[in-house]
């Protein structure tokens, strides 16, 4: 992982020049505004103002969604963010209890929809759980490899976009292209590319088509390259590294206190991973490493979330080596129909076919929770059952909503248009906030 040394090194932004001599870090922008600032006023008090609120958002291309943020303003110098949410009105949870568990499944691709595999996996642990099953061999390695893709793809989408907010268009373009290579791998295994619904309480959707794996393949081949070019375009490039080093920093008592998790969390400095910590899918018994950070600001996140697209690109070439055969479903008449043919030649198999199509399977009465970790943080899910075919209650816990909690306190004392790189570097998609 590149270091903060690398960085001051490369910028000259500490240590000392090339004669040896020692070197004074310069102010970042906001120091310079402030400093001159209070120059300007102490020679001029006349110019001094009222603060300013300004709204941005809610429909604003930064806000990525429908987030406004209303932010008081002395001068550029933010001095207080107050985030308003609740303009999407998704209500998948309400939903949620009027639908049987499977029928479920196509509302989490649109919670997070740049990660729809990876919620379509969630969502049938925790459901698996209540139902007091567990899936095959075959379908835990499938589901690695749809949750590392998703993972990929999720941050992908995320540098790209960031990129262009902070005015760097070309790595944009190299890695959404990296993206529709993805995307097509999930069109020929599912035959959606957004919205995949590829998961059922169980098993799988679908199984492989041949010549899958050649295409995972090739992918894993290309993509690590093009991400070096991209990262290699920013991570010492001096004008990403003023809008990103030192902005939005949180320390890492603050950020368990407000509870992050995910890249938000790793970037400064706490090794907390849902893959390690509470393993699922057998993830244990994978070699990978979790990115941490030390300072906990954009630039931070920006190579903690770099780091996590190669080590995903480790699962991936591991989950192939292992990938079993078998089948992709559990034999369980109570949720999985059985095959056509069965249920046209043979009553019993009929009887099975018929009660879940028009009952649902039914879990015995009870309670659970089941956290993953999403590109964003901790996803959880939360089932109360009462042995019906409808959740009583379906609770989704959102790395996003938590995270973007904590934008307040990271914009404040920065400029308005550090706001943007700030905001960016939480990485929420507003479907999982207004959910």
């Amino acid at each position: 992982m590149t270091t903060r040394r690398t960085i001051e090194v490369a910028l000259g932004t500490s240590g000392v020049d090339a004669h040896g001599q020692p070197m004074r870090a310069p102010l970042t922008a906001q120091g310079q505004s402030a400093v001159a600032a209070e120059a300007l006023l102490a020679s001029e008090p006349e110019l001094s103002s009222d603060h300013m609120l300004i709204n941005i958002g809610p429909q604003h291309p930064a806000t990525h969604g429908v987030l406004r943020l209303v932010l008081e303003l002395d001068g550029e110098t933010v001095v207080r963010c107050i985030p308003h949410i609740g303009y999407l009105h998704c209500g998948f949870e309400k939903i949620g209890e009027y639908r049987q568990y499977n029928q479920i499944i196509p509302w989490t691709d649109r919670e997070d929809y740049l990660n729809s595999p990876g919620n379509n996996v969630a969502f049938a642990l925790g459901a698996e759980r209540l139902f007091g099953v567990e899936c095959t061999p075959r379908a835990k390695v499938l589901r690695v490899i749809l949750m590392e893709l998703s993972r990929i793809m999720s941050h992908v989408v995320w540098l790209g976009t960031t990129s262009v907010d902070i005015g760097a268009f070309t790595p944009f373009l190299w890695l959404y292209q990296e993206r529709e290579n993805i995307y097509n791998l999930l069109e020929g295994w599912v035959g959606a590319r957004l919205t995949t619904s590829a998961t059922r309480v169980g098993g799988m959707a679908a199984d492989l088509p041949n010549g899958w794996l050649d295409g995972l393949r090739a992918f894993l081949r290309g993509f690590p390259k093009t991400l070096d070019e991209s990262v290699n375009m920013l991570e010492t490039n001096a004008i990403w590294a003023g809008r990103t080093v030192g902005l939005g920093a949180i320390s890492a008592q603050d950020a368990v206190n407000a509870g992050l998790s995910g890249p938000m969390l790793r970037a400064s400095g706490v090794a907390y991973d849902v893959r390690k910590d509470f393993p699922y899918l057998d993830y244990e018994t994978y070699d990978f490493d979790v990115p941490v950070g030390t300072c906990g600001d954009v630039y931070d996140r920006f190579l903690v979330r770099v780091d996590e697209m190669r080590q995903s690109v480790r699962i991936l070439e591991q989950a192939l080596a292992r990938l079993p055969d078998g089948p992709i479903n559990i034999d369980d008449p109570r949720l999985i129909l059985p095959p056509k043919r069965k249920a046209t030649s043979e009553m019993e198999s009929m009887i099975h076919h018929f009660k879940l199509v028009m009952e649902g399977p039914r879990p015995p009465a009870g309670e659970c929770y089941v956290a993953v970790e999403s590109p964003k943080g901790e996803k959880g899910y939360y089932f109360v059952s009462d042995g019906t075919a409808k959740p009583v209650r379906w609770r989704i816990r959102p790395p996003s909503f938590v995270n973007l909690s904590a934008i307040s306190s990271m914009v404040e004392g920065h400029l308005l248009s550090d706001v943007i790189a700030i905001n960016a570097s939480i990485d929420i998609v507003m479907g999982e906030i207004d959910r």
